[in-house]
């Protein structure tokens, strides 16, 4: 059922985007004076039916975006979810490991003696 939905939703938003594009634009403020009707469906344009079939489009974008949403969100409690993990408690700290014994210092080697200079 969800790929049904997901599929023509797809199929829907092209299908809107070109309408949308089909459409012309407003020509600046000639328009407003009955000025700039130099289309190719008539004097009309094709206000009605392109408007029309976008309006069609519009409304079945909403019906399918409402109902994928209500139908992948509708799932089984058996289902996990990320929030349902629980998360693990942390080992108790390990004791330090004994330091190792010191190893005795040498001797302290003999100071150097100096022999008397010569005179």
């Amino acid at each position: 059922m969800q790929t049904l939905i997901l599929t023509l939703h797809i199929i829907v938003c092209v299908l809107l985007v070109i309408l949308v594009l089909l459409q012309a634009g407003k020509e600046g403020m000639g328009v407003i004076f009955g000025g700039g009707n130099s289309s190719v469906f008539g004097s009309g344009g094709a206000g009605g039916i392109l408007a029309k079939l976008t309006a069609l489009m519009a409304v079945i974008f909403v019906i399918t975006s409402i109902s994928y949403t209500l139908v992948t969100s509708s799932r089984p409690s058996s289902q996990s979810t990320i929030l349902d993990v629980k998360i693990e408690e942390p080992a108790a700290p390990r004791p330090a490991a004994p330091a190792p014994a010191a190893v005795p210092a040498a001797p302290a080697a003999p100071a150097e003696q100096k022999a008397p200079a010569a005179q």
